[in-house]
């Protein structure tokens, strides 16, 4: 979900055909996929984040047939996911040619854990990865967006480093993840709030919220989230 604060129009974006799909026994072939892209069309959500198109060549095919089938001028924004890596925004970038209104979706953790055991490499790297990315990201396309993985375990000074650096570099949208599903509603209430406090060129990004509901929290989290700026 984000919202619009120019016009604080709450913009939904749909991850049932990316994210939806990581629950167990969730696993969907290409007409399935499709068949609920049409149905998510119907029913007016804004942006579909159809799938991750370089993790497998069916994701890749699903993703290109949604662009192709679904994408149309009047239709939702399509978007594919990508990491922080040339290979990855190419081969996004590739599935999503056929819709009229596309999004790369970038993203790369930044929680100390994150950089200690998953991705091996320091805040200043992460920077340095994620500022040439997106704007790697935007020479095939104007909407971006950005997520700095684990945000909700995050060192705050850091992520609104992060944030600033990846809005000057083209992001559109700033994605703000409940990666663990960690966060109470009054912390993510307060997350969102520091970062509309602290990232100087916020004004010109929306702010996303993205969470998962282990501790059954995620509806109120997105509330607060709301209510303080995004």
């Amino acid at each position: 979900m984000s919202t619009q604060s120019q016009t604080d129009r709450i913009i939904i974006f749909d991850t049932t055909l990316r994210d939806g799909e990581q629950s167990p026994g969730a696993t969907l072939n290409v007409d399935e996929k499709l068949t609920i892209a049409r149905q998510l069309a119907r029913l007016g959500v804004d942006v579909i984040e159809a799938g991750f198109p370089y993790s497998s060549p069916g994701d890749f095919e699903a993703v290109q047939k949604i662009a192709q089938t679904v994408g149309t001028e009047t239709g939702p924004i399509i978007c594919g996911l990508a990491r922080a890596t040339r290979q990855d925004i190419q081969t996004a970038a590739e599935a999503l040619k056929p819709a009229a209104r596309s999004r790369i979706h970038t993203f790369i953790a930044t929680s100390d854990i994150h950089l200690e055991y998953k991705l091996r490499k320091t805040r200043k790297e992460v920077l340095a990865i994620a500022e040439e990315m997106v704007a790697y990201a935007k020479t095939f396309m104007d909407d971006i967006e950005f997520s700095p993985e684990d945000a909700g375990r995050s060192d705050p000074e850091f992520l609104y480093e992060m944030l600033e650096r990846a809005i000057a570099a083209g992001a559109t949208t700033v994605n703000i993840p409940d990666t663990v599903g960690y966060l109470t509603p009054a912390e993510f209430g307060a997350l969102i709030r520091g970062i509309k406090d602290n990232v100087p060129n916020i004004d010109q990004a929306v702010i996303s919220v993205h969470g998962h509901n282990d501790l059954g929290l995620a509806v109120a989290n997105f509330l607060e989230a709301v209510k303080n700026g995004a």
